[in-house]
């Protein structure tokens, strides 16, 4: 007898991780188990990763939750299951590396709220985004409406819950779904380009941007001007930044020219 597949699969390159979800029949729906998964892979991160990939197998990058998961559940049973994705999406927004959510296909419900939890998304020009909650009876449990509104107003979240409107990849990159869009196929790859760019960062510059830059930008600006003052600090007087800079100073660092 075969074991059953493994919901998450793991692939190394470097310092680069790339976790793919792993149900292609279910278009990458998102099950206890895969959260359970993906809460332990970012728990228990080599401490030589230095950033993290997140894939879906299949033509789509995730359908969102399994409604199978909840078809049954009372409401006190519903808020521990809620809260299991908010520690899991936790570690990914506010974990120790940053990480890239490679989008294809459907990326709808809970997928779009796993997505919103990474600090880069790529979508492919096939990729549409969707919040069919409205249409099931049910409401985001998985800490979009903290997160997505950030990205692409409160107004407009609203409006895809309560009529079913969906979004491409081409609309989401100026709304703010995605940051990258590229060709068919080539989300993953774009991911790694980046994930492998963000991997040479220094630890304390990564460590700011992902901890302090989000709580500034909601800070009122005399506590963000003096967060980032203390951060600035902490990170210039690393010795990992004074030899970076004494390495530009030394042209031995190549200069700032046109990424994309």
């Amino acid at each position: 007898m075969t074991s059953a597949p493994a919901l998450l699969e793991f692939e190394r390159q470097g310092a680069v991780l790339t976790l793919h979800l792993n149900r292609p029949a279910k278009r990458n729906a998102l099950n206890d188990a895969t959260i359970a998964a993906l809460d332990d892979a970012f728990s228990t991160l080599d401490p030589d990763v230095r950033a993290v990939i997140i894939n879906g197998r299949g033509e789509h990058f995730s359908a969102g939750l399994d409604l199978s998961d909840i078809s049954e559940r009372n409401a006190a049973e519903g808020v521990a299951h809620s809260r299991s994705w908010h520690r899991c999406f936790e570690k990914i927004q506010f974990g120790t590396v940053p990480v890239v959510a490679a989008l294809k296909g459907a990326v709808i419900g809970g997928g779009l709220e796993l997505a919103a939890a990474a600090h880069i998304r790529v979508a492919e020009e096939g990729a549409f985004y969707a919040l069919p909650e409205g249409q099931r009876g049910i409401f985001v449990g998985g800490g979009g409406s903290v997160r997505l509104p950030r990205l692409i107003g409160v107004a407009r979240m609203a409006d895809m819950m309560l009529t079913g409107r969906t979004y491409g990849a081409a609309e989401g990159v100026a709304l703010g779904f995605s940051q990258y869009i590229v060709p068919e196929g080539d989300a993953l790859a774009k991911a790694q380009e980046l994930a492998a760019r963000m991997a040479t960062n220094a630890p304390l510059t990564t460590f700011a941007v992902i901890q302090a830059l989000p709580r500034i930008a909601e800070s009122d600006p005399a506590a963000g001007f003096m967060m980032e003052a203390l951060m600035a600090s902490i990170a210039q007087d690393s010795d990992e930044a004074k030899g970076r800079i004494r390495d530009f100073l030394a042209k031995r660092a190549a200069k700032v020219a046109l990424k994309t």
